[in-house]
């Protein structure tokens, strides 16, 4: 019976073996057991950048470094304004009068009458900002002494008495050369003779089409078409040697070939020339080509003349298309303000232009004549524009990375 258990029992323990071996080996395979995750790192904060110190630079730094003066227009208004004459001390090296220099502001008529002769006589605006000029050590730039506007019209005629006939030519060229003589020999008796380094003897004579101005011109009327050349051959006789006698005018990208063959007239019995440089006023816009400027400024200055921006302002946009004063368009002007003195910079660098000093027509834009334009380098609030850094050639503030997504 014993036997029979224990076989009994042999029996079923081969039968579970069997079995056993024959299940599915997908449903053995052994779980593996979850790790413990490795504890996590507290998030780190991403450093706030920090902002690069804004420049320490003036105009007048940069531009000396390029052998320049620069300068601004002047009014008695920013005289006699402590925060307007800080900001010109701190930025500029020379001034222009706004228009207390112009003939409108030189004569008085009765003592003309009474003398039998134009008398020059300084007015008080203009002592006012000789002076300040004097005080804080700035250049001056004359502006101007024949101009077809601003000249009081009774300085043309008989007894200088605008209901009398024009008076001759050999008349009106005695009074244009006691005018000239007076002028310098005012300024130094009066002690400023030595402030001036330049003056524009002639403004704005030339059409875009080539002709000379003729109408509500009485210099042209009365003289004739040789004005300009009496006025620069009594400049030279009477202006120091200090003072560069200078032609001005505007839309000159537009006159290049009538200024280059003009200027070429203005010399003396022995060829020498009676002139020392030529004004470009620079009234620009963003949307001027800065390819066809430069062209300008390198075929005059093949002349072996000085070059002078007088006025520089870019407005924005275009003539009578302003633009208004965006990131977008600030920028632009930025860049525009930029590449123009930095083109200017590489040609003085290279020796191909002659120029010693650049005139911006203002600092701000509320004050400037433009002021709709927006053309200056410093806004409403006195702010410095991406013009200003422009300017003055710091490349990262002045607007290149614009993008559209700043504004």
């Amino acid at each position: 019976m014993k036997k029979t258990i224990v076989l009994c029992l042999l029996i079923l323990s081969v039968i579970g073996v069997t079995a056993a071996c024959g299940k599915d080996t997908k449903n053995t395979t052994p779980t593996a057991t979850p790790t413990e995750a490795a504890p996590t790192e507290a998030p780190t904060e991403t450093p706030t950048p920090t902002p690069s110190p804004v420049p320490d630079v003036s105009l007048k730094d940069v531009f000396a470094a390029h052998g320049l003066k620069v300068g601004t227009c002047l009014t008695t208004t920013m005289t006699d304004n402590a925060a307007y004459s800080k900001l010109i001390t701190q930025q500029f090296t020379s001034v222009t009068m706004e228009n207390d220099m112009k003939p409108d502001y030189l004569f008085n008529q009765d003592k003309s009458k009474a003398a039998g002769d134009l008398v020059v006589e300084f007015n008080p605006n203009m002592n006012k900002m000789l002076d300040w000029a004097k005080e804080n050590g700035m250049a001056v730039r004359g502006h101007t002494l024949v101009w077809y506007s601003q000249t009081p019209q009774w300085i043309f005629h008989e007894d200088f008495d605008e209901a009398k006939p024009f008076v001759t030519r050999e008349v009106m060229l005695k009074r244009m050369e006691s005018y000239i003589k007076q002028v310098f020999e005012k300024l130094k008796e009066e002690g400023y003779i030595d402030l001036i380094y330049a003056y524009d003897v002639v403004n704005e004579a030339w059409m875009e089409d080539g002709s000379m101005r003729s109408a509500m011109n009485p210099w042209y009327s009365v003289i004739g078409e040789d004005y300009i050349w009496q006025a620069f051959y009594f400049a030279n006789k009477y202006a120091p040697a200090s003072i560069d006698l200078y032609y001005n005018d505007y839309n000159e990208q537009y006159k290049t070939d009538t200024l280059e063959k003009f200027v070429k007239t203005l010399v003396d019995e022995n060829g020498n020339y009676l002139i020392d440089g030529i004004g470009f006023q620079a009234h620009l816009y963003t949307q001027d080509s800065l390819t066809d400027y430069f062209k300008t400024v390198d075929q005059l200055s093949k002349l072996g003349l000085k070059i002078q921006l007088t006025e520089l302002d870019i407005c924005l946009g275009k003539y009578q298309m302003p633009k208004q004063p965006n990131a977008k368009n600030l920028a632009a002007q930025g860049v525009f303000y930029y590449d123009l003195i930095n083109g200017l910079f590489e040609r003085i660098d290279a020796g191909t232009l002659k120029m010693d000093a650049l005139t911006f027509w203002g600092f701000a834009d509320g004050m400037s004549w433009r002021k709709g334009y927006s053309p200056l380098l410093f806004n409403q609030n006195y702010q410095k524009k991406p013009a200003f850094w422009g300017a003055v050639q710091v490349r990262d503030l002045a607007g290149f990375d614009y993008k559209e997504e700043d504004k």
